[in-house]
């Protein structure tokens, strides 16, 4: 899970305490989840995927969508995607956990540098342990790289980034890709996310797994989300 700012929350503890924030994000049970096939070699963080093209299922970002956001893009065949609550709607906190864990902790783990978690889209229900996760922050000046290198710098670990420009439906956004170490499992596993600056301010769009294996399956769902990025 992100919103790294503290040792002390880092780990299985945080991935519990997380996905009880989550209002309702938490998608399928792990059970049934199917098996990890062999990952397709991509060499260093930044190699593009060579894994078949994602079959889309849909888009999300639009009005009555899963998820309203300021771009919208096509959604991987089979992932469902949720709205991630506020933690404090109308100066109330979104639930029982953001109530016992306090409303500070809740906004630090929904948080990332410049941005916030506003959207998930689960994995599991196309046989995959992941989240394509969707960040926000607010109007200002800085450009996408700006934006992005503050979401990699605020994540713990964080290592070996490359990134580049890339084109999609008139938008020029940044992409990047590198590694996060950790200490809990005394290994470094691969990342990638994209940013774009819209009118209503950054947008992030961010896919991590528990391996480099669940990575690399989900890459194609990654760039499908890419290459039919659009404003809203």
């Amino acid at each position: 899970m992100r919103g790294r700012t503290g040792a002390g929350r880092r780990g299985a503890a945080q991935v519990l305490l997380l996905a009880g924030v989550l209002a309702g994000c938490g998608g399928p049970d792990d059970e049934g989840a199917r098996p990890s096939a062999p990952a397709a070699a991509s060499g260093q963080p930044g190699a593009p995927s060579t894994a078949s093209p994602a079959a889309g299922g849909g888009r999300i970002g639009a009005a009555g969508s899963a998820c309203r956001l300021p771009v919208t893009f096509e959604v991987a065949r089979g992932w469902k995607g949720k709205a991630i609550v506020s933690p404090k709607p109308s100066g109330s906190p979104a639930n029982e956990f953001a109530e016992e864990l306090g409303d500070d902790l809740v906004d630090d783990l929904l948080r990332q540098g410049p941005v916030t978690a506003v959207c998930e889209i689960d994995a599991k229900p196309a046989g995959n342990i992941g989240f394509l996760r969707v960040w926000k922050g607010e109007p200002g000046d800085a450009g996408a790289r700006g934006v992005l290198q503050g979401f990699v710098t605020a994540e713990e670990g964080a290592r070996h980034a490359t990134y580049r420009t890339f084109t999609s439906g008139g938008l020029t956004g940044a992409r990047v890709d590198y590694e996060v170490w950790s200490e809990l499992l005394e290994e470094s596993k691969k990342e990638c996310a994209l940013a774009v600056v819209t009118p209503d301010g950054p947008v992030v769009v961010h896919l991590g797994g528990m391996d480099d294996e669940e990575h690399e399956e989900m890459l194609p769902a990654f760039e499908l989300a890419q290459r039919t990025l659009r404003t809203a």
